[in-house]
């Protein structure tokens, strides 16, 4: 289906500061955060008189900018399908994805996804961020189940994507590990960057981006860990990458180096703390789905309670 766009040319007056491209076309857009237009200049729908540069370009008084929003509808089909629901406001939902469902359209995923179903649910969200992705300010492996947070209204997914940047919103992950992290509660500093031969997975690399992960072991038994994880960045892959290097990888993850289970990989999204642009404080939280639970009980591990989700009194 062809895409509709809707274009615009702006021009650089010349402020006191050299702005890069990317910000000054999210500050001139209205509802195109800043990761948005940077995504857009990379794929060469923005530029610069009449070149394609990058993002980071400093502009001069006097520059061109021209560039062509995608705005079809539909262009992501409405898919019907059970989606449930953590938490529902007028400017956001939170739903519990489930384990094998990816979350956008790509390569090998035209259909079937998450954003699909969430189209079919909240038909609203169409035209809010990126049109591939409607709505999702964040996310999640194929294989990782658990709490994703969605943007119904313009006005939030820009709030909500720079807390997510600014590394505002607490995420807690649930995991399965091979043997027990020694000490019981740490902190794993290691930059994350492509896997120099294996270029399908990434690794803690000396040139990769800086990523940090807390951990703390909830229960032991026969050889294995339930642990929580608490990133305070979000790299591809960086839980399963910093549990590995650390030499406890995820059970099920065999591209990272976890042991069979029957199960898929062990590694659950169990809750999302963050703040809406009013200044109110909530939490969205995800029972672990029936498989985590059955994996769980089978190794002789005791899950924790999962909190209610709703707003946080502080």
């Amino acid at each position: 289906m062809s895409k509709q766009r809707e274009r615009f040319e702006l021009t650089y007056s010349g402020a006191a500061r050299r702005v890069r491209l990317d910000a000054f076309v999210a500050e001139s857009l209205e509802d195109v955060s800043r990761t948005r237009a940077a995504r857009l200049i990379r794929d060469e729908l923005v530029t610069l008189n009449g070149r394609a540069v990058a993002p980071a370009r400093r502009l001069q008084p006097g520059d061109i900018v021209r560039g062509a929003l995608p705005t079809v509808a539909e262009e992501l089909t409405p898919e019907p399908g059970p989606l449930a629901q953590l938490l529902t406001t007028e400017g956001f939902v939170a739903v519990d994805k489930p384990a094998g469902m990816v979350m956008h359209p790509g390569a090998g995923a035209g259909s079937g996804t998450l954003a699909h179903r969430l189209v079919a649910h909240y038909p609203e969200i169409v035209g809010v961020g990126h049109p591939r992705r409607p709505g999702i300010v964040h996310r999640l492996d194929k294989d990782t189940s658990g709490a994703v947070l969605i943007a119904r209204r313009p006005a939030l997914y820009a709030h909500l994507t720079r807390a997510f940047e600014r590394r505002e919103v607490q995420k807690r992950y649930l995991l399965i590990v091979r043997g027990t992290p020694d000490p019981p509660r740490g902190r794993v500093d290691g930059p994350i960057g492509r896997h120099p031969t294996h270029r399908t997975r990434m690794a803690v690399a000396r040139l990769g981006r800086p990523a940090v992960t807390g951990y703390r072991v909830i229960d032991q038994a026969g050889g294995v860990s339930l642990v929580e994880a608490s990133p305070t960045t979000g790299r591809t892959h960086q839980i399963r990458v910093h549990m590995a290097a650390i030499s406890h990888p995820i059970v099920g993850d065999a591209t990272y180096g976890g042991p069979a289970s029957g199960a898929r990989m062990m590694l659950h999204a169990w809750t999302l703390r963050f703040g809406d642009a009013a200044g109110g404080r909530w939490i969205a939280t995800a029972e672990p789905p029936d498989d985590f639970q059955r994996t769980a009980a089978a190794l002789g591990l005791t899950l924790p309670d999962t909190p209610d989700s709703g707003p946080e009194t502080r």
